[in-house]
């Protein structure tokens, strides 16, 4: 594996470096914009379906941890596949946001126990 991957899970959430390609970044002000596209691999559990890639929902913008100082948020697109045969709209189900929050989980985590 590229050593840049391994650094990149350590920074980011581990689901974004091994689902998603990063597609896009931007600076500005101190804020981070990180843009990131589901990428198309079907998912495994619907391997016996024939699947074609049918776009991504609306892009969700979650705030992370910041770097050396700035402010970031991730902007992630998910795919969307469609079932040929069953004209089915078919996804994954990702956890990414901590409930109740526009945070990933790890984030909202380490704020919560900050409070304490």
């Amino acid at each position: 594996m590229d050593s840049y991957i391994d650094l990149l899970k350590l920074i980011l959430p581990g689901i974004l470096v091994e689902h998603f390609d990063l597609v896009k970044h931007r600076l500005e002000n101190e804020v981070i914009h990180l843009y990131f596209e589901e990428r198309n691999i079907v998912p495994k559990e619907e391997s016996k379906r024939i699947l074609i890639a049918h776009g991504f929902h609306k892009e969700l913008t979650i705030q992370d941890f910041p770097l050396r100082g700035n402010t970031v948020y991730l902007h992630i697109k998910r795919r969307r596949w469609l079932d040929k045969k069953a004209k089915q709209i078919v996804q994954r189900d990702w956890n990414l946001v901590a409930q109740g929050t526009r945070m990933t989980e790890q984030f909202a985590a380490f704020l919560k126990e900050l409070s304490r």
